[in-house]
């Protein structure tokens, strides 16, 4: 759909496309488009990873392009590019232009359509913020962290090359390089893995951190279970449930025991929530 339809947006940074944002587009109807204002920071949904997490078209501004717009200049750019523009929609928290010194209330006084803001949305009497979800993920919570989505929380890396001693000592494992993304806390996780382009995901063991037991380098490394995956560029990493600290074990045999555990685990948890 070009621009020229468009007669509902939605403004705002939208990292993590979750539950409250999905109220926002909620009232976008039939011609609506959602306008991603980029900070530089998105890393949960970082980049065009916000267009699986919706139908509507996504058009992106640079926060460092258009911070400088005084509150009338802002609007008249937006009407400019969506010519039939008739309703506005953003959270109650938002703030634009020149020093973040508009909010919603400027907004209802510089545009002559209709103007809807959506109160905060909680879950279990907590409010629901992209910023929680990162506190979430970066303390191991990836199951609060997934409610709050409203969807698994997902990494995309390139494959790297692995300390090439898990297929020969332990268990085979994709190696992931996933630099745009936010990284769970340091330890083990019941997954879901997509080989390069697939359609399905496996499932999966993932360790993050150190390998403090081996060569204490950092890594991403995905077992899927029952598998072994001889070759592919890429893969996506949906992440279910914090399984367990890392931890430093004493030999390669008392961590192959615990990778043992592990996946024994992982199948539990998967089968658990059908899986």
């Amino acid at each position: 759909m070009g621009t020229s339809k468009v007669d509902a947006i939605a403004i705002g940074g939208f990292d993590g496309m979750h539950v409250g944002h999905q109220k926002l587009f909620d009232e976008l109807g039939e011609n609506g488009t959602i306008v991603v204002i980029e900070t530089g920071y998105a890393n949960l949904t970082p980049g065009r990873e916000r267009e699986h997490y919706t139908h509507y078209p996504i058009v992106y501004y640079s926060l460092e392009d258009i911070r400088h717009l005084e509150g009338g200049e802002f609007v008249a750019m937006l009407q400019e590019r969506f010519p039939h523009l008739r309703t506005i929609v953003v959270g109650y928290d938002f703030h634009f232009g020149k020093n973040r010194r508009y909010s919603h209330a400027s907004l209802c006084e510089l545009f002559d359509g209709e103007v809807k803001v959506i109160d905060q949305v909680c879950l279990d009497g907590d409010s629901v913020h992209s910023h929680k979800i990162r506190s979430k993920i970066q303390i191991g919570d990836v199951s609060g962290a997934n409610r709050f989505l409203g969807h698994n929380y997902n990494i995309k890396g390139s494959v790297v090359r692995g300390q090439g001693i898990g297929k020969t000592d332990l268990v085979p494992t994709i190696n992931l390089e996933c630099s745009e993304y936010l990284l769970p806390h340091e330890g083990v996780y019941a997954a879901l893995t997509r080989i390069d382009d697939e359609e399905h995901f496996h499932p999966s063991v993932v360790f993050v951190g150190h390998r403090v037991t081996t060569d204490g380098s950092y890594a991403v490394e995905s077992h899927i279970l029952g598998e072994n995956i001889q070759s592919c560029e890429k893969a996506t990493i949906s992440f279910v449930k914090f399984l367990r600290k890392n931890q430093k074990f004493e030999s390669l045999e008392n961590l192959k025991k615990a990778i043992g555990d592990d996946i024994l685990n992982a199948k539990r948890e998967l089968i658990h929530l059908g899986l």
